[in-house]
C-alpha cells in the first residue's frame, strides 16, 4: 500500500522534496540549523503511516474521478470548482495532521492560506487536473512531518 500511495503522488507531480520544501517553509524560522535532508526524512516517516497511506489513495483516487466526471452532479461540480464551502477535503486531510498532535492544525491551517512551492502549482486550475484532494493532502504531510521535526527537537533541546 505504500508503494502504491507513493507512486500516485509521483504521477500526480508531487515529490517528497516538493513536499519537504514546504516543512522546510514552516519551520527554518524555529530551526536555524534545519536542512532539506531531515525535512526529506520527516516527510518519509510521515508518509510511511498507513493512515496517511490511506487519505492519499482516497483522496487521489476522488480526483482522478472527478477529472474522468465518473462522479455524479452535484458533486462533479462542486469537485471541479473546489468549493471553498465544500470542506470534506480539508477534514481528509485532518485524518493526516492528527498523527502528530496539535501542533499540525496551525501548520496545517497556516499553509493551507500560504499556499507556497507545490500547492500553488496544485491550486492552479488552468491545469486541466483536479487536485481538490491533493493539495490539502500534501499540506497535511507537509504540517504533519513539521509537527514531527518539532516534537523530536523539543525532545533534544
Amino acid at each position: 500500500m505504500e508503494k502504491t500511495a507513493r507512486e500516485w503522488l509521483t504521477k500526480r507531480g508531487v515529490t517528497v522534496r516538493d513536499i519537504a520544501d514546504l516543512v522546510f517553509y514552516l519551520q527554518k524560522k524555529y530551526h536555524p540549523n534545519l536542512n532539506i535532508q531531515e525535512c526529506e526524512y520527516n516527510v518519509e516517516r510521515v508518509i510511511s503511516k498507513r493512515e496517511v497511506q490511506n487519505a492519499i489513495l482516497t483522496g487521489i483516487q476522488l480526483d482522478i474521478l472527478t477529472e474522468k466526471k465518473q462522479v455524479e452532479e452535484p458533486l462533479l461540480s462542486i469537485l471541479e470548482k473546489d468549493e471553498g464551502l465544500y470542506g470534506i477535503d480539508e477534514i481528509l486531510a485532518l485524518s493526516i495532521v492528527n498523527v502528530y498532535g496539535s501542533i499540525g492544525f496551525t501548520n496545517y491551517g497556516y499553509i493551507d492560506k500560504q499556499k507556497p512551492g507545490i500547492l500553488e502549482k496544485l491550486n492552479d486550475k488552468s491545469s486541466g487536473k483536479c487536485h481538490t484532494f491533493l493539495d490539502d493532502i500534501v499540506g497535511a504531510i507537509a504540517a504533519a512531518a513539521s509537527s514531527r521535526l518539532a516534537h523530536r527537537a523539543e525532545n533534544v533541546e
